[in-house]
Parts: C-alpha cells; sequence; structure tokens
C-alpha cells in the first residue's frame, strides 16, 4: 500500500471518529435535555408517560350505616361477588400458568350446580358469537353470589373463573319502620343511591366519597411492583344514629302485623314518642314492604304525608283550650243529643243521635259528645280564641320532623259550621304526627316538642359527633296546671263508667286519652261513606297519666268488622300491646290504680299471670289455658314470660317462660317471626334476622345450650315456596369489629 493511501485512510478514519464524536454529543446533549426539561416538541413527556403506562382505580368509600338509638344496625352494606369467567388465551401471555379457561364443557359441568343453572347454558355463554371477545358473564345466577357460594366455587381451582367484589345494601330486619328508613339501590353505575325515608333525605352524609389508587403498569394493564403508588382513602359514608328504639319498634311492627292480618284495614298507623323529648321511639304503617325486596304498593309514609279528618282525638285540643281560656267548667250541665248553631244550618248531633239526657261537660268528655264541644267553641270559648290556639298547637303548620315530604294539615274556618265541626275533628285535617307534636304539650307541662328522629350523625372513624339533635321547644300553647287538669279528665275517659275508652285500660297502670271515629269522605259522591266499619277509628293516648312517658297514636282505616264488633278492637289491640310492653321495657313499674276498670276481653285469651310460680307448675298453668308453652331453663320459679301477664293472646299461641338452670334452644322452624323475638327479648339475645316469612334456619341448633346474651340468626322464608332466600345469610358479613366477627361466624354455622 503506497504512503499516499496510507494518509488518506488515516484522515477518513479522524473524520470518520470526529462525525461518531459529534452524534455522540448531540445524542448525549439531548438526552441530558429530555431527562431535563421532559419535554419533545411541546408534549410533556411525563404527561404522555401517565396516560400510557399509568392506571388509576377506584376505591369504593362504604355507605353510611343507619342505626338505631342503642347502636343497633338497622341498615348497613354488605358484600357480594360477581363472576366472570376470561375464554381468551391472550391473556395469559408471558404467565407461567393457564389464567383462561381451558375446557369449557368440564368448567361448565362444575359450575352448574353450584349455581343453579344448566351445564348446557352455561357451555353456551362460554362460547360467545363474538370470537374476539375476553371474558364473559353467566347471567344474573352470576350475580349477587353471597361469601361461602364465592369460596365453594374457588374451591374447585378452575382456571380462568374470577370474581369482582360489590357492595349491597341489607336491612337486617326486614319490614321495620320501612317508611322511615326508606331503601337505596344502585343507579346505572353502580352506586348506592337513596330512593325514599332516610337513606334519600341523608344521602349525602350516607354516601361518603370514593378513593383512588394510583399506579404504573405493563403492556397487559397489570399493576407493577412499585412502592411508590398513590393511595387516596376512601372517606366512608357517616352513620345515621335514629331516635327508634329496637326494641319498642319492633313491638309496633308485630302488634300492627297482627290487626292487619286479622281486620285488614286499608291502612294502619301506630306512632310512639317520648312524651317529654318529642323523641319519635317507633312509628310503623300498614301496607309496609321489605326494603331488600321493595315490593312497595305505597310510596307514601301516611303518618307525615297524609292529613285526614282526626275525629274526635281532636277534642283533647278543644278540651285544653277552653281549660286555659278559663270556660271549661267541668260540673256544668247541658242538654246532650244534638244543638243547632243558627237556623240555616244543620243540627249537630252526638254518635248515639239522642243523646243521654242532660249531663255534665266532664260526662260529655267521657262520652265523647260533640254537642259538648260545639257549645265550648261557640258559646264560651269564641271562634276566633279557639283559632288562635289551634295555631298555637302548630295545626296550621308542618312540624319539620326530618323526614321528606311532610305535608300541613288544612284548619278549615271559612264558615261558622266549620269552625264548630272543627272542635270534634270532622271538617279540618291534621296529618298524625302533627297530633303527636301537640300532644306533647299536655304530657310535658304546656310545652310542646318538635318531634324529631334524627338522633345523631356519627363520624365512623374518628367517633365525632358531627351533629347532636336536641330536643327543642317550639311553643306553649296551654299552662302547666292546664296539661294536668287536661291528663285528668283524659284519664277518666278511660275509667269512668261513661268512658268510650274502657278498652284501653292497661292494668296496674293509669292511662289518659281520648278515643276518635272520624268520617270518611266518598270521592264518588262527596258525602262522607256511611255503613258499619267505614270509618277511620284511632286513638291517642298517654301513660302513666300523672308524669306520662309514652304518647302512642293509633289509627285503623276502613278495619273488616263482624256486625257485633267494635271499631277499637284493633286499635285498641296494637295500643295496649304496644304501650305495656314498651313501659315494662323501659322500666316503668305499675302502680296500683284501684279506679281502672279491667276490659272485657271479648275475643282471645288472657295470659295467666305464673311469675313467681313453680316452672311446671306455671306451664300447667298457661297450657290449661289453651296455650303453647315453651320452657327455658330447668329449675326453681318462673321468673319472666312472655307475652307479659294479661296480654290478649290468640288460642294455642306461643308462650315463653324463664326459670334458673340451663337454657336449651328450641326447633323453631315453621315459627312466625313475633315468636322468635319472645326468645329473644326474654333471654336478651342479639337477634338478626334474614328474609320474611316463617323460620326455616337458626344458628342456635334445637336442644343446643345458649345462655343470655348469645347471638342469635334466623332465616325466614315465605311459606310452601321454594326458591333461593331473598337475603343469602353470607350477606352479613361486615367484618370491622370482634362484634361482627362473631356475627359472621355464627352466619356460617347456620345449616340446613
Amino acid at each position: 500500500m503506497s504512503k499516499k493511501t496510507t494518509v488518506h485512510i488515516r484522515v477518513g478514519a479522524r473524520i470518520l471518529s470526529l462525525i461518531f464524536v459529534l452524534l455522540f454529543f448531540i445524542l448525549t446533549g439531548r438526552f441530558i435535555y429530555i431527562q431535563t426539561v421532559k419535554e419533545v416538541d411541546g408534549h410533556d413527556l411525563t404527561v404522555l408517560a401517565d396516560e400510557k403506562w399509568g392506571k388509576e382505580r377506584t376505591i369504593e368509600a362504604s355507605r353510611g350505616q343507619i342505626l338505631d338509638r342503642n347502636g343497633q344496625a338497622i341498615a348497613k352494606d354488605v358484600p357480594t361477588y360477581s363472576l366472570y369467567v376470561v375464554i381468551s388465551d391472550k391473556y395469559s401471555k408471558n404467565s407461567p400458568v393457564p389464567l383462561y379457561v381451558i375446557d369449557k364443557h368440564e368448567t361448565a359441568e362444575k359450575l352448574a350446580p353450584l349455581l343453579n343453572m344448566q351445564a348446557s347454558e352455561i357451555e353456551r355463554r362460554l362460547n360467545p358469537a363474538n370470537p374476539n371477545a375476553v371474558q364473559v358473564e353467566l347471567g344474573p345466577k352470576g350475580r349477587n353470589i353471597n361469601h361461602q357460594l364465592m369460596e365453594e366455587i374457588k374451591a374447585l381451582n378452575l382456571p380462568g373463573v374470577y370474581f369482582t367484589r360489590e357492595k349491597k345494601r341489607l336491612y337486617p330486619n326486614g319490614i321495620f319502620a320501612s317508611h322511615v328508613i326508606g331503601f337505596a339501590q344502585p343507579d346505572e353505575k353502580g352506586k348506592l343511591v337513596g330512593k325514599m325515608g332516610v337513606e334519600k333525605t341523608f344521602d349525602d352524609l350516607l354516601q361518603g366519597k370514593d378513593g383512588r389508587v394510583t399506579f404504573q403498569s405493563d403492556r397487559s394493564g397489570f399493576k407493577l411492583p412499585d412502592p411508590k403508588e398513590m393511595i387516596q382513602a376512601p372517606e366512608n359514608g357517616k352513620n345515621v344514629y335514629l331516635t327508634l328504639d329496637q326494641k319498642i319498634q319492633t313491638f309496633l311492627e308485630n302488634a300492627l302485623s297482627y290487626a292487619e292480618k286479622e281486620y285488614e284495614p286499608e291502612n294502619l298507623i301506630g306512632i310512639v314518642a317520648d312524651a317529654k323529648t318529642g323523641e319519635i321511639l317507633a312509628m310503623g304503617t300498614r301496607p309496609s314492604f321489605d326494603p331488600n325486596t321493595r315490593e312497595i304498593s305505597n310510596y307514601m309514609n301516611e303518618v307525615i304525608s297524609s292529613s285526614f279528618e282526626p275525629g274526635s282525638t281532636m277534642k283533647i285540643f278543644t278540651i285544653a283550650a277552653a281549660i286555659d281560656a278559663g270556660v271549661f267548667r267541668a260540673n256544668e250541665t247541658y242538654q246532650s243529643g244534638s244543638y243547632r248553631i243558627s237556623k240555616k244550618d244543620k243540627a249537630i248531633r252526638d254518635h248515639n243521635r239522642a243523646g243521654w239526657g242532660t249531663i255534665t261537660y266532664l260526662e260529655g268528655v267521657q262520652r265523647s259528645s260533640n254537642v259538648a264541644m260545639a257549645k265550648l267553641v261557640n258559646e264560651k270559648l269564641g271562634g276566633d280564641k279557639f283559632l288562635e290556639y289551634l295555631r298555637k298547637f302548630h295545626f296550621d303548620k308542618t312540624t319539620g320532623i326530618d323526614l321528606p315530604n311532610e305535608v300541613p294539615g288544612n284548619i278549615l274556618f271559612r264558615y261558622p259550621i266549620e269552625k264548630i265541626t272543627t272542635s270534634y275533628g270532622q271538617g279540618t285535617t291534621v296529618t298524625p304526627i302533627q297530633q303527636i307534636q301537640a300532644a306533647t304539650a299536655i304530657s310535658n307541662g304546656g310545652k310542646m316538642m318538635k318531634p324529631y328522629i334524627i338522633k345523631k350523625i356519627v363520624d365512623p372513624k374518628t367517633g365525632e359527633v358531627i351533629k347532636q339533635q336536641e330536643p327543642t321547644v317550639v311553643g306553649e300553647p296551654i299552662k302547666k296546671e292546664t296539661a294536668k287538669e287536661v291528663l285528668d279528665i283524659l284519664e277518666t275517659v278511660i275509667s269512668s263508667e261513661a268512658g268510650t275508652g274502657k278498652s284501653y285500660a292497661i292494668e296496674g297502670y293509669q292511662v289518659a286519652g281520648k278515643t276518635g271515629t272520624a268520617q270518611i269522605p266518598d270521592p264518588k259522591t262527596g258525602k262522607y261513606m256511611t255503613g258499619h266499619g267505614n270509618n277511620i277509628f284511632s286513638f291517642l293516648g298517654f301513660a302513666p297519666k300523672d308524669d306520662p312517658k309514652l304518647i302512642v297514636y293509633v289509627s285503623a282505616k276502613r278495619p273488616k268488622l263482624e256486625p257485633t264488633e267494635l271499631g277499637s278492637a284493633p286499635v285498641s289491640y296494637v295500643f295496649k300491646t304496644v304501650m305495656k310492653n314498651s313501659l315494662n321495657y323501659l322500666n316503668i313499674a305499675p302502680t296500683e290504680a284501684t279506679n281502672i276498670e279491667k276490659p272485657v276481653v271479648k275475643e282471645g285469651i288472657e295470659t295467666p299471670k305464673v311469675i313467681g310460680k313453680g316452672l311446671d307448675e306455671g306451664a300447667k298453668e298457661l297450657s290449661q289455658a289453651g296455650l303453647t308453652v315453651i320452657k327455658l331453663g330447668q329449675t326453681g320459679s318462673v321468673t319472666k314470660q312472655i307475652p307479659l301477664p294479661d296480654s290478649k293472646v290468640l288460642e294455642k299461641e306461643k308462650i315463653i317462660i324463664k326459670a334458673n338452670g340451663k337454657m336449651k334452644m328450641p326447633d323453631m322452624t315453621g315459627w312466625a317471626f313475633r315468636d322468635v323475638t319472645k326468645i329473644a327479648d326474654i333471654a336478651d339475645l342479639k337477634l338478626n334476622v334474614i328474609g320474611k316469612g316463617y323460620v326455616t334456619k337458626q344458628s342456635i341448633q334445637a336442644n343446643s345450650e345458649f345462655k343470655d346474651g348469645d347471638y342469635l340468626v334466623v332465616e325466614l322464608n315465605p311459606p310452601f315456596e321454594e326458591k333461593e332466600p331473598l337475603v343469602k345469610l353470607e350477606d352479613e358479613v361486615n367484618l370491622k369489629g370482634k362484634e361482627d366477627q362473631q356475627i359472621f361466624e355464627l352466619l356460617n354455622s347456620v345449616q340446613d
């Protein structure tokens, strides 16, 4: 090779080396620039990377619980699962084991018995028409799967079978203040949203705020093991505590169900309120519904959303106005029967048309005389003064109770006759909750309390009380002395020979109250309905009379009555059952009241008192009375009995008696819910009920020993109906604490 050629090669090599060096520095400089600035052609590379590889998933917040005043859950979230099957092998790339279904026929055969589906139907779904499908679902039977079934399917170790965890709303008590609680159900995005009652009114607080987790993924979208993942924790919904008491609400629900079954009224209404604070301890209506299944025939809460002519319960407030104004003279006499305020107006008549001759105004109150009220307003109090009192009692406005869709009443006062008919509850319309509010002025020394149903709102994470509702005085329509005199007079409605409320007497307690029989306008004729039972029968009562603790209002619209049966039959049954059980539950001791007549029981059996007697002796006496006896304990005397002594019960009804010693659980298969609650109440068991109908499963097996305070879970199903339970037992899972863990273990122990 010539010297000249060598020189040329060296020069070329140097030039080439220089070019490579320049390229190296240019690329290095570019890399450094990009690394520092993180931008190319105006595009932020961080954003582009996050969009390509960054993933974000929602962490759903738990909806807050609704609880009674003592912390018993009335509505809560429980887990449920949906099954899906991956059918594409693309899902298994770079995986040492198959992540998709390999043998579709075998998978279908194994899933079919667990999902209660035909294997052919599952196999059809595993072979969709779309050849590019990656995964499939198995229809309704593959959704809302409970925890136990999910674990059974997992145990099959079928490749490609996966689950997504979801939440559903559970109402463990079934029909239980349903129009108060309402219900929540998933919206189009799967988010639980309140649709009625407390669930709707406090939806924003109950919902909470979802969290999220941000992470880096691979090309297939799988999460990379990155400790720098960003997690924003969810803010769970707030817990709403109600003023309702689960026990008192259960007393009311059971009584309403019995009356509904026996008398088939168009509707029933029951309210229990704290006589001093206005707290609503129980509120129920019929027809009602189970919020788990939502077979709803009436969406309206009749307690607050229905105003009607109250009938003679309105006389309580007419009497109060007359006494407060100083124009009522109990021993002054008048001519009963009929009364005409002017020649052009129709005569006002007493309910027996003929009256009772010349009687005192006190006897007029006891006999529920319309004429007495008409004369008090027309001749003594005056229409304007009466209207002033009606407004003081707030019959012209809503109470403002913390429930949706409350309506006001309507004071009908256009013509002179309307001013008079309002005095005995005709023409003017009011709501049951307005009557409860007005009644607190009678029971609370003249101070009228606002009714309320929300006790407090609590942050479940910190325990901080976000809102605490306190008793609120909304007016003082009457004086303290007036209130006491009204109660004294209303007690004679129950205890006197002439009283219309004798069937509402409760042995051992002095009850004050007023009966009501309201006429119902016929929408076809515009006139009042006629005929036996075509009325709204009601009672508004207080107990104990000298220092009322409870106010109970009950009404029944158009019950089906026998020709000789009084409209008070369903109302008095509900009132007495609820009032007596509630007073006993609240440890309000009975007092001797010699002037109270014991009501004559025309139907059913009054339970003998066997407390203090030997266990076998008491059981024999109850059996001889025609009752079915369930004994708990083995030795000593009877310490408790449910139903309570002198309760009105049906022949063969179950009576639970308790003594000392070991208790064994009876076989409750086929029992009604009300009988289960008797066992729970007498032994202070922590009861969880799932479904509706009659007992098919129980967590404490028959003849097993148990003790006071144990957990008891029962599943109810409709009679003669074979289908999947409306609410699966394992849906009770909610492992937030030791108590929930115990409940979960009990649920899993329930066997067929």
